[in-house]
């Protein structure tokens, strides 16, 4: 919002989201760690 010349935002209370980090992060390494078996299943046939 703009008044004046000057922008304010809206600072009320921002959600947590170490959680949705967590579970990015988790989901991230859970597709890593497959594609490393998979690979490694491919590799060794």
């Amino acid at each position: 919002m703009k008044q004046n010349g000057k922008t304010y935002t809206n600072h009320e209370k921002e959600p947590n989201l170490k959680g949705t980090l967590l579970s990015v992060g988790a989901l991230g390494l859970f597709i890593v760690i497959s594609w490393t078996v998979v690979f490694a299943i491919f590799l060794s046939r």
